[in-house]
């Protein structure tokens, strides 16, 4: 029966986001990638419109950076993006909010040394090639990881490499550690070891996330709208943080992610493990959304942006990212005003 009623919950998914591509034009559109995360879910489910009330247009996008272009465009007004392209966007001018932190990376990203390559220790990084994507949170984890090795990157041969061809150099033995997320992450795994993760190097001080941000000016007119939505989301964070031993390969949980964001259902139990998913009061805290504009996502966004200015991938950095995060909405939940 389990089986029966996934392949009905993959099928009505497929038909639900069909018939929502096809919706009138004044319908709220939210953008969506494809890590695994338990609010994947709530969208497979409806339950996020039976929250808001109103029908919402669902658009896949395969990066954060497509996300960004979406909606300096106008085309999406609430989307998910990494730390790293939130950070350009508002760098170039992009009006938006970041109003939930749909995970922290934590080990979801990873720095591994492959087996043979004689890494024992950070120190011998020196000399090595490494695979990372260029501008990526990886990127800039790797560059803050060799500072804190007392590594200059002139020492190291650091390669732009998307995450297939990560996986593809790794197995020809071109490349000797690389810092990417899964699936390639757990492809390079198997014959290699981590060295440090992206969890590690946040609680050193520089944060990487992906996160839920919105048109300020959208979620200035609809409150309520943005209310919903998050207690929709923060819930079925909280149902996997309750009972994560639920959610196995053979669940309706997991199914619902896989008949989405793809893949395989063995590795979304894993790969959820990997990451942390803030509760609502977490989130309104200093470390992340909470503190009066010095929180840890403004920081956080500031120094992301440095990076990728260094980078040459924006032309400046603006002044002041703080506000660009906004608890009002986690605050209205915690506030039972919804």
């Amino acid at each position: 029966m389990k089986a029966v009623r996934r392949v009905m919950l993959a099928l009505f998914c497929v038909a639900q986001l069909g018939a929502r591509g096809a919706s009138a034009q004044d319908d709220v559109t939210i953008g969506y990638q494809l890590m695994y995360n338990p609010w994947k879910t709530a969208i497979v489910s409806g339950e996020i419109e039976q929250a808001v009330g109103q029908p919402v247009a669902w658009r896949k996008f395969e990066s954060g950076a497509k996300v960004i272009n979406s909606m300096i465009l106008g085309n999406v007004q609430i989307a998910q993006s990494g730390s790293s392209p939130i950070a350009a966007g508002i760098s170039r001018g992009l009006d938006i909010e970041v109003v939930w932190i749909l995970e922290d990376i934590a080990a979801a990203e990873a720095l591994v040394v492959r087996d043979g390559a004689g890494v024992i220790a950070p120190r011998d990084l020196a000399g090595r090639t490494i695979g990372v994507p260029f501008a990526s949170t990886t990127h800039f984890h790797l560059l803050f990881a060799l500072e804190q090795f007392g590594i200059e990157q002139k020492d190291v041969d650091i390669r732009n490499m998307q995450p297939q061809e990560i996986a593809e150099a790794w197995q020809r033995g071109e490349i000797d550690a690389a810092f990417v997320w899964d699936p390639a992450l757990s492809e390079i795994k198997k014959s290699g070891k981590v060295l440090i993760t992206s969890g590690v190097l946040s609680s050193w001080g520089k944060a990487t996330f992906d996160a839920m941000v919105v048109d300020r000016t959208f979620a200035a007119q609809n409150p309520d709208f943005m209310c919903k939505l998050i207690k929709t989301v923060a819930a079925a964070d909280a149902d996997y943080l309750a009972n994560p031993s639920a959610w196995t390969s053979g669940s309706d949980q997991v199914a619902a992610i896989v008949s989405l964001a793809g893949g395989d259902p063995e590795n979304v139990p894993v790969v959820l493990g990997l990451y942390d998913f803030p509760t609502l009061r977490e989130q309104a805290s200093p470390r992340w959304l909470g503190g009066g504009g010095e929180g840890g996502v403004a920081q956080a966004l500031s120094f992301t942006a440095e990076f990728l200015r260094e980078q040459g991938k924006i032309r400046s950095v603006v002044d002041d990212f703080a506000r660009h995060v906004n608890p009002r909405y986690v605050e209205m939940v915690l506030e039972g005003a919804c």
